[in-house]
């Protein structure tokens, strides 16, 4: 996995904020990733995204089955993330 700093800064035209916990593995294609954003204004957001050769892509994240088992595993580490998760699958 590629070693981003967290927290960092992110701006998208609707707002700006921080990277506040970030979930990744790293496959032979790319680097599918579930970032939680953390607006100034207090909201949060998850971003489903993928970097390729350490640079962000610009694509629909997809990963594939034999994956999913370790961005599960980089889930766990992130409990924000975990819990937002959650919230989709209840």
């Amino acid at each position: 996995m590629s070693l981003r700093k967290v927290p960092r800064p992110f701006e998208l035209h609707w707002g700006k904020g921080v990277i506040a916990e970030e979930a990744s593995t790293v496959t032979p294609f790319h680097e599918p990733t579930i970032q939680l954003l953390r607006f100034d204004d207090g909201s949060q957001s998850l971003r489903f995204c993928a970097y390729h050769e350490s640079s962000f892509a610009r694509m629909p994240l997809i990963v594939s089955e034999e994956h999913l088992r370790d961005l599960a595993k980089a889930i766990k580490r992130n409990p924000e993330i975990r819990q937002l998760l959650k919230r989709l699958v209840d």
